[in-house]
C-alpha cells in the first residue's frame, strides 16, 4: 500500500495527509496507548481481547475511552474495508490529546484517536522450520510494562540491541528472572511443560498469552506461570516467542548457544498447529 487510508479523529484520509498538532501529548510526552490487531481474511483475530486490553491501558493511565467495544470494532472495519487487503495488521493509537505543554494531566482535553493498517508480514515457513536466534540482555525498562504504552524507548533500545547482534529478538532479564523480549512474550519448555513468566507489571500480557494457555489445555500440554530464572532459560528444551506479528516462533539459540537440540521442538509444533486451527475457525 503506497498511501493507505487511515482514520484520524473522525475522518478517513490518506496517510500522507493525516496530521496532528505538535502539542499533541503523544508527540510531546509519549502520553498514549496503542493496540495491534491481526486481521485474517478481513476478520479480527481475538479482536474483543485486543479491545479489552486497550480499555485496560486507557483506564490505567486515566485517558477517557472515546468509544465502546462495538464502536471500536466498527471503526476498525471501516479502515479494513477502505484498504481492501485480505490480511492486514491494524494499529490503533489513543493519546491524551492536544494541550499546552505541562507534565500533569490537562483538564477537559479531547483524546486523539488514530487507526492505520499495514500489510501483514509473517515469518516464512522456512524461518519457522529453522527457528531463530536471540540475544540476552538486562531489562532496563520502567515498572509498568503491563500498559501497552506508546512510550517505547526501552523496547526500541532492546530491539536495536538485537539488530546489532543480527538476531531476531533480545530476551530480557530483570534481577535474574525472565521478563520478555523487545516486542514478544517468551515461553520456556522443560520436560514437556510450558512455563511462562507471571502476568504482572513486568511484562505486557500478550493476547497470545491467553490463547496459548487455551491451546495447552486443549492439547494436554502441562502449563505453569511463575518466575523463571536465567539458568532455567538457558537449560530449556525449547524456547518460544509469541506476538501478533510472529504468531508462535521457535528460538534455537541464545547468545550463540543452542537451545535444547538446536532445532524447533514438539511443543512448538503442537502450539503452532493449534494456532493455525484457531485462525481457520474465524
Amino acid at each position: 500500500m503506497s498511501d493507505p487510508i487511515v482514520y484520524l479523529n473522525g475522518q478517513l484520509t490518506p496517510l500522507s495527509e493525516a496530521k496532528i498538532p505538535v502539542l499533541d501529548r503523544g508527540f510531546i510526552f509519549g502520553d498514549g496507548v496503542y493496540e495491534v490487531i491481526p486481521m485474517y481474511a478481513r476478520k479480527p483475530f481475538r479482536g474483543t481481547h485486543h479491545i479489552a486490553r486497550l480499555f485496560r491501558s486507557l483506564a490505567t493511565i486515566g485517558i477517557p475511552n472515546p468509544h465502546d467495544q462495538a464502536q471500536w470494532l466498527a471503526l476498525i472495519a471501516q479502515v479494513v474495508e477502505a484498504n481492501g487487503l485480505e490480511d492486514q495488521m491494524i494499529y490503533i493509537q489513543v493519546t491524551r490529546g492536544v494541550a499546552k505543554r505541562a507534565h500533569a494531566f490537562p483538564k477537559e482535553v479531547t483524546p486523539t484517536v488514530f487507526i492505520m493498517t499495514n500489510t501483514m508480514v509473517l515469518p516464512s515457513a522456512e524461518v519457522r522450520a529453522k527457528g531463530v536466534a536471540c540475544v540476552s540482555m538486562e531489562d532496563r525498562r520502567w515498572l509498568n510494562c503491563q500498559i501497552k504504552s506508546t512510550s517505547l524507548l526501552g523496547n526500541v533500545l532492546a530491539a536495536q540491541f538485537a539488530a546489532e547482534h543480527e538476531v531476531t529478538e533480545a530476551i530480557q532479564f530483570r534481577d535474574g528472572f525472565l521478563s520478555e523480549a523487545s516486542s514478544s512474550n517468551v515461553w520456556v519448555v522443560k520436560g514437556g511443560k510450558l512455563i511462562a513468566p507471571p502476568k504482572d507489571n513486568l511484562i505486557l500480557e500478550g493476547i497470545r498469552y491467553g490463547l496459548i494457555e487455551e491451546l495447552c489445555a486443549a492439547q494436554g500440554i502441562a502449563f505453569e506461570a511463575r518466575k523463571i530464572t536465567a539458568e532455567e532459560v538457558f537449560a530449556a528444551d525449547e524456547i518460544l516467542l509469541s506476538s501478533a506479528s510472529k504468531e508462535v516462533l521457535p528460538v534455537v539459540s541464545i547468545d550463540d548457544k543452542p537451545v535444547g537440540k538446536g532445532a524447533p521442538g514438539p511443543v512448538f509444533a503442537a502450539l503452532y498447529a493449534g494456532y493455525q486451527a484457531a485462525k481457520a475457525a474465524l
